[in-house]
């Protein structure tokens, strides 16, 4: 069984550069290198990665493709490119030669317009994926899912790729029903898929156990299934919260009911599938 950690960072730091980085978040402020993940995924045996732009340039995408030749555990890049923009097909052509490059990303959770993913320009640029047999990484808090819905009924053809279950807002006190709604509508779309990954950092306890995230874990397995669930990381961000292997282990807690081949396509081979990678 192939296991690939779908969703990852890589970056060096400069607080310029990385202004998200709030002096709260003291334990990302370094830089992060193939060096620094080799170790954590062996550890947990994970096979290879992909590697998922932070920034929002097309030099993070040059950044991470060079990352992904020199290290082969690095299955695959979703990059950024300005898919807004009315060249877009040229930038898209000048990496047409780039194989690692399997999918594309926009950091819409940080756009304040709430009608972001209804703009003309940035829909023009996300049909011209399609030819590209490149995925799209959606990204996005659980308020932002009723856009969400209508931008993806747009491209029925277009695969989308759900990150972190699309952040529900997690707390022991309260169920993040309005997130529940949208993201099992979602999931009606067969085009869409979904990384489990990133849920710690979104906890707003003082701590997280496997019995919190656990129905987090089966609304998601129930709405998108064993066939279109991946794991993810969120390495380095989720050392806010939690090491790589504590994640791991906890994800291996509730991946343990899957069948042996719902395993096979949750550790590995949804996300294999998903972004085309050489395993």
């Amino acid at each position: 069984m192939i296991r690939i950690d779908s969703h990852h960072h890589f970056w060096n730091y400069s607080k310029a550069q990385y202004g998200w980085i709030s002096d709260s978040m003291q334990v990302l402020q370094r830089s992060f290198a193939p060096i620094d993940l080799k170790p954590e995924i062996d550890a947990v045996h994970i096979d290879g990665v992909v590697s998922v732009q932070a920034r929002q340039s097309l030099e993070e995408t040059d950044f991470l493709i060079q990352h992904a030749k020199a290290n082969p555990w690095i299955r695959g890049v979703v990059g950024w490119i300005p898919l807004a923009d009315s060249n877009v097909g040229s930038v898209l052509d000048r990496l047409r030669g780039e194989p690692l490059l399997k999918g594309v990303r926009h950091v819409v959770q940080d756009e304040t317009d709430e009608r972001f993913l209804d703009r003309d320009d940035f829909n023009a640029g996300i049909r011209s994926l399609r030819s590209r047999d490149l995925a799209y990484d959606i990204l996005i808090f659980g308020r932002q899912l009723p856009m969400t819905l209508r931008f993806v009924d747009r491209h029925p053809e277009q695969l989308f790729i759900l990150d972190h279950i699309a952040k529900p807002v997690i707390a022991s006190a309260k169920w993040d029903s309005d997130w529940e709604q949208g993201f099992r509508e979602l999931a009606k779309r067969p085009n869409v898929m979904c990384k489990f990954s990133a849920l710690v950092t979104e906890v707003r306890d003082p701590s997280w156990d496997i019995a919190l995230l656990g129905p987090y874990w089966n609304t998601a397995l129930e709405a998108f299934g064993a066939d279109r669930l991946m794991f993810g990381s969120d390495w380095p961000v989720c050392l806010l919260r939690s090491t790589y292997a504590d994640w791991a282990a906890a994800v291996n807690v509730y991946a343990s009911e899957l069948s042996p081949s719902e395993q096979a396509k949750f550790w590995g081979g949804n996300a294999t599938r998903a972004y085309k990678l050489d395993v």
